[in-house]
């Protein structure tokens, strides 16, 4: 069995939602990259009781390491590693070199700031300069330092990594404490996890449910595999954690699913509608697109140039909310408004048509809808969006959509299925094909 870890985020502000939690998705992801199975994921408020009950927790859970998130620095609700260094059984004692380096990093705000309170400040160095006895230090990106805290002899306590709750402290320290001594030692049993993504549009996550029903009535053997399916933005995600043994056992569920699902698989490799989206424009050939979109107010254009290089191919976007912004800026006849209505097929052509013409595009995107959660009619209820994609040479794809979910939701899928209609056209994959 693999080396087993477990995570504790700590802060009051991530408990309470104030501030998502961005470390233990990214610590996770650097486990299994390492070969170590993570039990638990805790959050806890900065609260002693709380974080030592969590330290406790883990332990029972016979984890060979924890690894924390936060709670480091110069003030009193920065409890983690006073905490940690009572779970272990080793005391606190000054470390004077960290004292002077930690010095030496915070002296410059005393420059900056001239009526600092330069005691408080000494204060809060010498108590970040306290670390647990025996403990390997993690030199601070910021201010604060890191730990790994290792059980005394004899002591069935698993090894603590002590890291700050910023990221951009977190993730280079991380990188530090993974190759000390301690921390090698803790995961000394790690295996080897491959992880592969399958990703389909289209269809229910019940139909999957019953797609790995049906593949083990097929005689396929599962149970090397450790499979997760999700509704990811209107997509879904099948995930699937296997060891090296797993891998022809994974092979044949893949093939099963290409075999049932052929025109909902669009990834194989685990590469996003974005992934493709971009290398299809990015090319050879390059091709450029252009969105005019209401409903979505400027995300799909959002996600187009979420990569970098993407000014390549991105023209440009008009959030053309209102009827008089649809004229003006992308051109649509007042006329077809009146007739159709702004939330339509034949608007969300003109649409498309006029993204085309007033940025000069390959290719144009036009999208009008009703994200809610008003101005729902019995024949446009709230959730209907029309999209359309359209290119130079007259070819087109266009939908008719009737989203669930809030308001965000309608809003986030709409831009999912125009990146999935601009890849189908990029690949020549007509409705008429």
């Amino acid at each position: 069995m693999s080396a087993r870890a477990g995570i504790v985020i700590t802060g009051t502000e991530v408990l309470s939602g104030i501030i998502s939690d961005r470390n233990g998705p990214w610590l996770s992801e650097r486990l299994r990259e390492l070969g170590v199975d993570l039990a638990h994921i805790l959050i806890v408020g900065d609260r002693r009781e709380d974080m030592a009950a969590a330290l406790r927790f883990l332990a029972s859970e016979r984890v060979e390491l924890i690894v924390t998130s936060g709670g480091l620095g110069p003030t009193a609700d920065d409890l983690t590693t006073a905490v940690v260094a009572e779970f272990a059984d080793r005391p606190l004692v000054l470390d004077e070199a960290l004292e002077q380096r930690i010095a030496a990093i915070v002296a410059p705000l005393a420059q900056r700031w001239p009526n600092i309170d330069r005691a408080a400040m000494a204060r809060g160095t010498r108590k970040q300069a306290h670390v647990p006895e025996g403990a390997t230090v993690l030199e601070p990106v910021g201010t604060a330092p890191g730990v790994v805290v290792t059980p005394l002899d004899g002591a069935s306590h698993p090894t603590v990594v002590v890291l700050p709750g910023p990221p951009r402290e977190l993730q280079p320290m991380w990188a530090t404490a993974r190759e000390t001594e301690a921390f090698r030692a803790a995961i000394a049993d790690a295996t080897v996890y491959e992880q592969a993504i399958l990703r389909l549009t289209g269809i229910p996550e019940s139909e999957i449910a019953e797609t790995l029903v049906v593949a083990e009535q097929a005689g396929l053997d599962l149970a090397p595999l450790e499979i997760t399916t999700c509704l990811r933005r209107g997509e879904i995600e099948i995930a699937t954690l296997y060891e090296p043994g797993g891998a022809g056992a994974y092979a044949a569920l893949a093939d099963f699913i290409r075999a049932r699902h052929p025109s909902q698989l669009f990834s194989d490799d685990g590469t996003t509608i974005d992934e493709q989206v971009a290398a299809l424009l990015s090319g050879p050939p390059l091709r450029t697109v252009a969105v005019a979109e209401s409903c979505t107010g400027g995300l799909l254009a959002g996600r187009l140039t979420d990569r970098p290089g993407s000014s390549a191919y991105v023209l440009g976007g008009a959030v053309v909310y209102s009827n008089a912004a649809k004229a003006a800026l992308a051109g649509v006849d007042p006329a077809l408004i009146s007739q159709f209505g702004a939330v339509s097929a034949e608007v969300a052509d003109a649409l498309a048509d006029g993204a085309l013409e007033r940025f000069g595009a390959d290719v144009g995107i036009g999208v009008t809808g009703i994200a809610g959660p008003g101005g729902g009619t019995p024949e446009k209820p709230v959730g209907r969006v029309h999209v359309a994609v359209a290119d130079r040479s007259g070819a087109r794809i266009a939908r008719k959509l009737d989203l669930p979910g809030s308001r965000p939701d309608v809003r986030d899928r709409t831009t999912t299925v125009a990146l999935h209609l601009l890849r189908r056209l990029l690949l020549g994959q007509l409705d008429d094909a």
